[in-house]
């Protein structure tokens, strides 16, 4: 029986590449099954892969080669929720570091174009708190990888 949501990424013919990367790189993560082409289509050859059924982080998705057509965009980003500076540094340094891109505030952007957000549960916390977000706004805005030891300087003060 199929999740009753999946998240469905568009891929320009690397979805096995990508999802193989996410599963090696974030834990409760896997390749559950690699679908290919029964026919010849418009973004590739009978047999093919079309379809990549996998998990990130528990989370069901398929990865789909539909060619060229589309383009990810910050729009749409995985948000991971991290528990400490190493578990942050190890996300953003995999997603980066395997030819990805550095942004603001905790996003990057990984090889084939899909955005991440890498937040510490510190951050977030502080966000929600009324009397802390503002302090903590104002210490994440010039970061690009948020820096924990940073943030709770910020709201110590």
């Amino acid at each position: 029986m199929p999740a009753p949501l999946t998240i469905c990424l568009w891929y320009d013919g690397a979805a096995s590449e990508a999802a193989e990367f996410y599963a090696a790189t974030f834990p409760n993560s896997a390749v559950q099954a690699v679908h290919r082409a029964p026919a010849d289509w418009f973004a590739g050859r009978r047999g093919d892969v079309l379809t990549v059924e996998f998990t990130v982080l528990g989370l069901p998705c398929l990865g789909l080669n539909g060619g060229d057509t589309y383009r990810h965009s910050p729009a749409f980003s995985f948000q991971v929720a991290t528990a400490d500076q190493a578990e942050t540094d190890r996300y953003w340094d995999a997603l980066v570091g395997h030819g990805g891109e550095a942004s603001r505030c905790g996003w990057c952007r990984d090889k084939w174009g899909i955005s991440w957000q890498i937040t510490p549960v510190a951050l977030s916390r502080a966000m929600a708190d009324p009397h802390l977000a503002p302090r903590a706004f104002q210490a994440m805005l010039p970061m690009t990888k948020i820096d924990i030891a940073t943030i709770e300087a910020a709201i110590r003060d």
